[in-house]
């Protein structure tokens, strides 16, 4: 049994690491390559930056802190945010990046998906998608850092992403995050028997059963945590070990 990931999320903007509700009312949390540092000593298994306002701002992600990233950390990097044309995936894994992020760029361009898993490889490219639930089994596609609606459903542009080419999908419920109370497990159920891909969970955790719960129910293969390492509520080490109590692999 592959053992399930813990990755910290640092949501950059205008070069700080913030958190808000509902990717609103965002809260400063830090310096991001000072954060990057800390979750990788604490054992996180990879770090993922998303600069949640460079698509609306179009403007490219900031290289400048993937590369002192890159120089202090020593997990695996994945960078997301502003990414328009392969260049833009080019610059970053030169920068240092192990993988990169595509979300709004993929709606406008799906092509970009494949032209990156080709070049780069599937392992290189992960599909980010915003999504809000909009019925009882239904949630549409937002992009944007969850601005803008696209009419795309959630489960078919999973599916299309998929077969572009995406080596993981970053799934993350807009309903959910920074409410800190549980993962959207309902939608993970129906991808499973949909998607071979591996699925990262976000959105969502407050405690520690809202983790395990993501991996025993929804069986993502990785869970997404921003606040709660953030602001101190756990650190990466209580959360494994807590998982390990409850019979969940994870890398120690």
């Amino acid at each position: 049994m592959l053992a399930k990931r813990i990755i910290p999320c640092l949501d950059l903007d205008k070069g700080r690491v913030v958190k808000g509700i509902n990717f609103k009312n965002l809260t400063d949390a830090g310096d991001p390559v000072e954060v990057a540092k800390s979750y990788s000593l604490q054992g996180a298994d990879e770090i993922t930056f998303l600069d949640i306002t460079a698509s609306n701002e179009n403007r490219s992600t900031i290289i400048n802190t993937i590369e002192k990233a890159a120089d202090n950390v020593f997990v695996p990097l994945t960078v997301g945010g502003g990414i328009r044309k392969i260049d833009d995936i080019r610059s970053l894994l030169l920068a240092g990046a192990d993988k990169v992020s595509i979300n709004t760029a993929a709606v406008n361009n799906p092509d970009l998906v494949k032209k990156s898993a080709r070049k780069f490889g599937s392992q290189c490219t992960v599909v980010a998608i915003d999504i809000k639930k909009v019925s009882f089994d239904s949630w549409e596609v937002y992009t944007h850092g969850g601005r803008t609606p696209t009419g795309l459903d959630a489960i078919d542009w999973i599916k299309k992403m998929e077969s572009y080419g995406a080596g993981e999908i970053l799934l993350t419920s807009m309903d959910k995050d920074g409410t800190k109370k549980g993962y959207d497990i309902e939608i993970l159920k129906i991808l499973n028997n949909w998607i071979k891909i591996p699925i990262i969970a976000s959105g969502g955790a407050g405690e520690l059963s809202h983790i395990r719960d993501v991996f025993n129910q929804g069986k993502a293969d990785a869970a997404l945590c921003a606040s709660i390492f953030h602001f101190g509520k756990y650190t990466i080490k209580e959360v494994k070990d807590y998982l390990l109590d409850c019979g969940i692999s994870v890398r120690t």
